[in-house]
């Protein structure tokens, strides 16, 4: 052992690490392996959770039926991707290829999947029964974002509750105001006071657009009644 050596240095030398190099290497590779097996639990958490809402949420059952009925059938593998996402989204919808993007990273609990998924099927919903210009028209997008918050469950009584939102005047039109704006600015380049103008302008035509729900799904109870009604209704006029 030489002089002038560093502790970390002595110490390879004292377990032979420096006789073999990918000895060093396997070390680093398994740093690289804990961190791939970290995203990879992520990813397979991602994808049972996103499983059972597509089979067990009321609210994603009735969207999956509607965008059926509308010609725009909806496959778990195509439609959906689990991905990591920056840390202030929980998931989105890309029109371009009409899919999904499900952020494993920041959803936790089958609740918050059960929100997100049934929220972005409502974006994809539009997208499919109408000619949704997302990119060039603001008032399309603040449109959705309205339907979406109002329709997902977004603002049911008991998450506004969770967010310590307390008002009980017009609280519905309330939370899907602001959560609507908080998502244009989210993905648009638009200043506060232009987001606020798209959503003042659709706002009453667009709050009371229920479909596919036919009403406003206030609970999970709600939503089940809404996903029977429909089936009902579709029955009724397939039979005509």
């Amino acid at each position: 052992m030489g002089r002038g050596r560093t502790e970390t240095e002595t110490e390879a030398d004292d377990y032979g690490y420096n006789l073999f190099p990918e000895r060093q290497a396997g070390k680093q590779q398994q740093k690289k392996s804990v961190l791939t097996e970290s995203l990879f639990t992520f990813h397979h958490k991602c994808q049972v959770m996103l499983k059972v809402a597509m089979d067990t949420s009321p609210y994603a059952k009735l969207l999956i039926d509607a965008m059926k009925g509308s010609g725009c059938a909806i496959y778990k593998d195509r439609h959906f991707s689990c991905e990591e996402c920056d840390g202030t989204v929980s998931g989105g919808f890309d029109a371009e290829t009409s899919q999904i993007v499900i952020c494993q990273n920041n959803i936790h609990q089958q609740p918050h999947m059960n929100r997100v998924v049934s929220h972005e099927l409502i974006h994809a919903f539009d997208h499919c029964r109408a000619h949704v210009d997302w990119f060039q028209n603001v008032k399309h997008l603040a449109c959705s974002e309205i339907r979406a918050a109002n329709l997902s469950g977004d603002c049911t009584f008991q998450n506004e509750l969770s967010r310590f939102n307390f008002g009980l005047k017009q609280h519905q039109q309330k939370c899907v105001r602001e959560r609507a704006l908080r998502s244009i600015l989210a993905v648009r380049k638009v200043s506060q006071e232009a987001a606020e103008k798209a959503v003042d302008e659709v706002f009453d035509s667009c709050f009371n657009d229920h479909e596919p729900f036919g009403r406003i799904p206030h609970d999970k109870k709600d939503a089940k009644y809404a996903q029977r009604d429909f089936q009902n209704r579709d029955r009724y006029y397939s039979n005509l």
